[in-house]
């Protein structure tokens, strides 16, 4: 049972609690906080939507754990090979910003350690036992994150 709650989403949300609550003990406000944090939170949600729609016109999952069908190399993925991951780090750099929560951005690349842990080196086993060379040169060619 734990293995199927255990996904990206709760631990972002479980970060972004964390985010929330630094923000309400010590908050940290600057002139463009909203708005750099808005603009992030709305980049990553775009991001996240547009890799999850080019995942899903390619019929294959987005779904962490499962074996994909097919390798996703072009659009987003041309940029990054973990565009929904890197689309959750951006929202949580803009909810700290929002939430005054400064010293909450330590919490980011914390976050995208454990998700790199937890997920992704998993998913990049998977997908170059299933894609052999093709994934190679593809992984060669661009990064994980950015």
């Amino acid at each position: 049972m734990l293995r199927e709650i255990d996904i990206p989403p709760l631990w972002l949300a479980l970060f972004a609690a964390m985010a929330w609550s630094i923000g309400q003990a010590v908050p940290i406000d600057f002139t463009l906080d909203r708005l750099i944090g808005g603009a992030l939170i709305g980049m990553g949600l775009v991001l996240m939507a547009v890799a999850a729609g080019q995942m899903v016109l390619h019929h294959t999952t987005f779904i962490p754990r499962r074996d994909p069908s097919d390798l996703v190399t072009s659009g987003v993925f041309a940029l990054t090979r973990n565009p929904i991951y890197l689309g959750d780090a951006l929202v949580l750099t803009g909810l700290c910003l929002w939430w005054n929560a400064a010293l909450a951005l330590p919490l980011v690349p914390a976050f995208m350690w454990l998700i790199t842990v937890r997920f992704i080196i998993g998913e990049e086993d998977r997908i170059g036992a299933r894609f052999g060379a093709t994934y190679a040169d593809y992984r060669a060619q661009v990064r994980r994150w950015l």
